[in-house]
């Protein structure tokens, strides 16, 4: 259904141009995603693939799931193998009742890499799929390549607690009984919190598809639960990563953090807790770096997964 739909699209953009007279750009190949789930940890992970050569793991954060990496997948899928899952709790994956720490759920990553073959990768991760990237290349440093982080932050390293997104600290301690009681069948309602407050614009944030299709996914039987339950664990996130800074990371670190959302402060915790960090600060743009900003987040992912 994928393919015929962009064909059509591919199709009815080629005619537009003709009749305007201009000569039409040459259809673009679809990128074959492959959906998948598999049996790792302890739990159940579903994940998309695609491409081939050296794997590289895209970790979405809160408010979407893999659903979020299309845009990069089809940048990269030449050259690199894509592995994007969605996290323990989050999209197709199950939902246990535990297991939401950061340092729990790279496990989850590192096993299902384990489970496809894949001895040493990149990692790509936004938001709180950046916390679960660090937490992997903590605890296996080896096996990674390097690393790029966007825009959040990382609890337990350094001044944390003042980071800008921090201004409503309110939805980290939203869970439990009534907030689940009051999100139930408003799950659209909450997240326009996020993907509006968050953005530089809200106009220019998370398209109206992708938030029906993220709102859909988080109200399934247990959803809204799971992604509580990553806030609740950043209390002892913070000291599994105050542990993981006191060694740190070799590998190249990329820092992408939106003007408007955490803008300099990640960059300066990566400099907390690896060596080679190269920073940059997306200009006119909030938390959401993908939707808001590609054509200046993409080339950047891309050249340094290509290096």
């Amino acid at each position: 259904m994928h393919t015929l739909i962009q064909t059509l699209l591919d199709a009815s953009a080629g005619i537009l141009a003709a009749a305007a007279g201009v000569t039409p750009m040459p259809a673009r190949q679809p990128i074959a995603v492959d959906s998948r789930f598999a049996e790792v940890n302890g739990t159940k992970l579903h994940y998309l693939i695609a491409g081939k050569g050296d794997p590289v793991l895209l970790l979405h954060g809160y408010a979407q799931t893999s659903h979020m990496w299309r845009p990069l997948i089809a940048e990269l899928a030449k050259s690199h193998t894509l592995i994007a899952p969605d996290l323990r709790g989050f999209g197709g994956s199950a939902k246990p009742d535990s297991g939401y720490d950061k340092k729990t759920m790279a496990q989850d990553v590192h096993a299902l890499a384990a489970s496809l073959g894949h001895k040493r990768v990149r990692l790509v991760g936004h938001d709180i799929g950046l916390m679960v990237a660090y937490a992997y290349a903590a605890q296996y440093p080896a096996e990674v390549d390097r690393i790029a982080l966007m825009d959040a932050f990382l609890p337990g390293v350094g001044d944390w607690t003042n980071v800008w997104l921090l201004r409503d600290l309110w939805h980290f301690h939203f869970y439990g009984k009534t907030p689940l009681a009051l999100v139930d069948g408003r799950e659209r309602i909450y997240f326009e919190h996020f993907w509006n407050d968050f953005a530089a614009d809200p106009a220019h944030s998370v398209s109206e598809a992708d938030r029906q299709l993220y709102a859909a996914a988080y109200a399934q039987p247990g959803g809204m639960k799971a992604g509580f339950e990553v806030f609740r664990a950043f209390e002892q996130d913070a000291k599994d990563f105050a542990g993981f800074a006191k060694i740190r990371l070799t590998m190249p670190m990329l820092v992408l953090t939106g003007e408007k959302a955490s803008g300099e402060f990640l960059i300066a915790q990566g400099r907390l807790v690896a060596d080679q960090v190269e920073g940059v600060v997306i200009k006119g743009a909030g938390h959401w770096l993908m939707d808001e900003a590609p054509d200046q987040v993409i080339p950047k992912l891309v050249s340094f997964l290509a290096r």
